[in-house]
């Protein structure tokens, strides 16, 4: 019995995964003859952290673009495009599939908008356009549980508060730009 092509790549990733994993967390006599001090002072060092409240105020903006792109991403490419080729429809072909991978998104879309209104907080323009949307975006949490049920509406919803967020952004110097997420990053949830 032929096995589909997707199959055997999802088996010779996840087997790749799993003897890479396994060969570094391996313990051998070098991993332990290093230097203490050398391996604590590398980390502190490569890491950046911002020292002035302009440099703050710049990677939350970043930040906030980055999360908000995401989940604008994942909105458009899970929820609003197989809403509007009616594939939340009963009866539609792949209905089903359609449903998880919209509720994944949802859940996923739901989590980088609330860390993109703790990214705004850093800035105080973009807290001040983000201010009026927070009941929104807390009104998101219950959707994708509407998206599999079949709501056809939760999706203009989720549709909504993005291109509210998207406006907000750009009125404060932030534009959002569509960002598809990975299937990695989906299932991770950010």
């Amino acid at each position: 019995m032929p096995v589909p092509i997707r199959r055997l790549v999802l088996a010779l990733t996840l087997c790749c995964t799993l003897l890479a994993g396994s060969t570094a967390c391996g313990t051998g006599e070098k991993t332990r003859t290093k230097d203490t001090a050398a391996v604590q002072v590398s980390p502190a060092a490569d890491t950046p952290s911002p020292t002035t409240s302009a440099e703050r105020q710049k990677f939350a903006k970043a930040r906030f673009v980055a999360n908000a792109g995401l989940a604008a991403g994942a909105t458009y490419q899970w929820i609003v495009k197989p809403w509007k080729a009616g594939k939340f429809k009963k009866g539609a072909h792949g209905r089903k599939m359609t449903l998880v991978k919209a509720a994944l998104a949802g859940a996923f879309t739901y989590n980088r908008l609330k860390a993109a209104k703790r990214n705004a907080q850093g800035d105080p323009l973009l807290s001040k356009a983000l201010a009026p949307l927070g009941a929104a975006i807390d009104g998101l949490k219950n959707l994708p549980a509407k998206l599999r049920s079949g709501d056809g509406s939760a999706a203009g919803a989720f549709g909504d508060v993005i291109n509210k967020v998207k406006d907000a952004g750009g009125s404060a110097g932030a534009p959002v730009k569509d960002q598809v997420p990975s299937a990695s990053q989906l299932n991770s949830g950010g």
